[in-house]
């Protein structure tokens, strides 16, 4: 009970803030092809060095949940490792800017077509300031669900969703008197709903009775290099991991763009619907790290073990779910995304069925890898599965992409087969990590 009212909320959290997601891809959608696959792979740039760094100043959880398992009232230990979090998020997410600026030419130089590339550039430009925002916003989520206030999280993103959709109808075709400004007008509406969010979530950490006692923007200006080098040795792994996942699934989309803009296309409605589902277990692992770090700060060898093999149980199992509605429905579901009877996208929606074909069979391992990891995040275990995750995607994974996709010529289905691939090398591998901790010397002594 334990793990799903602390998971419950992180989930529907997750879930609405793919619906935040989701509307953009919706509005956009209907630009046209060369706006779509230029927000797509803007978008995958953004998301990949986004989720890389939420990763790594989210590597406060275990740490706090570590220090509240040892001792309940750890209350200036708590706010060093959020201040400390907050400063890392500032100086990357600043740096990532820079790198955003040049996204033009870094899809030139990934030999993108040029009026793709265009595009996403002017994207980009106005996306790149949501990245210290959003960063903050993920820190102060962290820290509000390892404080036991993950409620919050729902709540807030529940807004965004709204402010999302009424900021891309105001703002993408120009309704209610405002200009019609497409693409750039999406990125836009992204911009307001990433300083409310954040905002909000500042907001909460003052003024929430449970929360505020820990007076975590108190001496905001004092450093402490030590905790800030514990959060970056513990986050950096964390980082590349996601950075490696995301560049698996962010990779395919550049193969598919050596295929062609349809494949693009159809490439990013399947993997919104994919994404989606992993919110679920995803939630369950942010849930695990807390438990599992809880534990471990207690030196609590059987509470260690409960909370990730419940964890991993019920994240797996959800995943069957997910996995039976996308092989039954797969039309229905892209049908949410694109007009399935225009004739001039017959052949985007039926690609998109046939990866999605493709997807319903790896949910599974999506979903057993995704809590595993989050189980040994919270043992502070994150340089070896960063090694998995280097093996399984990009060797296993991106390696029979291309066999399959290019050698074999089975394009985009055999992308999306060295997708699934990948997932089952990891999923194996961490699994079988988590349930050797104990002869692996990962349990406290």
């Amino acid at each position: 009970m334990a793990l799903l009212r602390l998971s419950g909320p992180l989930v529907g959290a997750n879930l609405l803030q793919m619906g935040v997601y989701a509307v953009d891809v919706m509005f956009v959608a209907r630009l046209g092809a060369i706006d779509f696959a230029a927000a797509t792979l803007g978008v995958f740039l953004f998301s990949l060095i986004l989720w890389a760094m939420i990763g790594f100043t989210g590597a406060c959880a275990p740490i706090i949940a570590a220090e509240l398992g040892a001792r309940a009232h750890a209350v200036r230990q708590v706010r060093r490792s959020f201040r400390m979090a907050m400063w890392l998020g500032l100086i990357s997410g600043v740096f990532f800017m820079g790198v955003l600026a040049f996204g033009k030419e870094i899809l030139l130089a990934l030999g993108q077509d040029p009026r793709i590339a265009a595009r996403t550039g002017a994207f980009l430009d106005i996306l790149l300031f949501i990245m210290v925002p959003n960063i903050w916003a993920g820190v102060m989520r962290t820290v509000a669900a390892a404080l036991g206030r993950p409620g919050w999280a729902m709540l807030v993103t529940a807004g965004a969703l709204g402010l999302g959709a009424l900021g891309n109808w105001l703002l993408v075709f120009g309704h209610a008197g405002f200009p019609a400004l497409g693409l750039e007008g999406s990125a836009i509406a992204s911009l307001i709903t990433a300083v409310a969010m954040m905002l909000a979530y500042a907001a909460i950490l003052a003024f929430d009775g449970k929360l505020r006692r820990y007076r975590l923007f108190g001496k905001w200006w004092l450093p402490h290099w030590k905790r800030m080098g514990e959060i970056a040795r513990l986050g950096a792994p964390i980082a590349l991991t996601f950075t490696l996942e995301g560049g698996l699934f962010g990779g395919a989309a550049f193969l598919m763009g050596l295929i062609g803009v349809t494949e693009v296309a159809a490439h990013a409605i399947a993997l919104n619907i994919a994404a989606l589902a992993f919110q679920v277990p995803f939630g369950i692992a942010q849930a695990a790290t807390i438990r599992v770090g809880m534990a471990y700060g207690a030196r609590n060898r059987v509470w260690i073990g409960r909370a990730g093999w419940a964890s991993i149980v019920t994240g797996t199992g959800f995943m069957v779910l997910t996995a039976t509605t996308i092989w039954i429905a797969p039309k229905l579901i892209v049908g949410i995304y694109v007009n399935v009877d225009d004739p001039a996208r017959t052949r985007e929606v039926a690609l998109a069925i046939q990866y999605l074909a493709v997807a319903a069979m790896f949910q599974l391992f999506d979903g057993a890898q995704a809590v595993a990891a989050g189980a040994l995040r919270g043992l502070q275990d994150t340089r070896i599965p960063m090694v998995v995750a280097a093996f399984g995607y990009w060797v296993a994974g991106f390696g029979t992409a291309i066999l399959f996709g290019f050698h074999l010529n089975w394009q985009g289905v055999g992308i999306w087969v060295g997708l699934a691939v990948g997932l089952a090398v990891v999923s194996a591998l961490l699994v079988t990590r988590w349930a050797m901790r104990e002869r692996l010397g990962l349990l406290p002594g």
